[in-house]
């Protein structure tokens, strides 16, 4: 009896293996030997799809971006008025935190990986959509920018401290006061 046929892989579920990897081990876990295993493949089916492993984690980091800046703005863009879109912003935000164990890493891992560009990229857009509810707001529009910048910092802190954080500290509560101290007069 011949053997059986090596299933076919997509580019798409090496991505979406990759993706898994990133989430729960940062670029670092972003591994082809390690994914071509977990897929039941060989390596040559990942040359089949990408040149080399940069190829394959520029797209983690492209699904990355959209999924957790484009999807996220999309989804909270139609929440009533401003105030009401920072809440549902910062909601979403809370509650993704436990699956963004990749993202935790990657900004220390951006350089060192050749993705910064994407990590300013990503950075620049959320202090950009923060700072314009901010100032639909009628908050200045230097002091919305610096507020978006402290309280994105504030909500990336909770992520990175989510595992060394003392018990009963609340990730929700400690991006929800991010948001008010955005939100708070002058």
């Amino acid at each position: 009896m011949p053997p059986s046929p090596r299933p076919r892989v997509t580019r798409d579920q090496w991505v979406d293996a990759a993706t898994t990897a990133f989430r729960s081990d940062g670029l670092a876990g972003v591994r082809v030997e390690a994914l071509a295993r977990t897929l039941g493949v060989t390596k040559g089916s990942f040359y089949w799809h990408f040149d080399d492993r940069r190829a394959l984690v520029d797209a983690v980091v492209e699904r990355w971006e959209a999924e957790q800046t484009e999807e996220v703005i999309a989804r909270t863009a139609d929440d009533g008025d401003a105030h009401a879109r920072l809440h549902a912003l910062f909601a979403e935000v809370a509650a993704r935190g436990p699956r963004r164990g990749g993202e935790r890493r990657l900004y220390l891992e951006a350089a060192a990986e050749g993705v910064q560009d994407a990590v300013r990229r990503v950075t620049a857009r959320r202090v950009e959509h923060v700072t314009g509810l901010l100032t639909e707001l009628g908050i200045p529009a230097d002091v919305a920018h610096r507020r978006a910048v402290i309280s994105l910092a504030a909500a990336v802190g909770a992520d990175q401290l989510a595992d060394t954080l003392p018990a009963g500290d609340d990730r929700h509560a400690l991006v929800a006061t991010a948001l008010e101290m955005a939100l708070s007069p002058a």
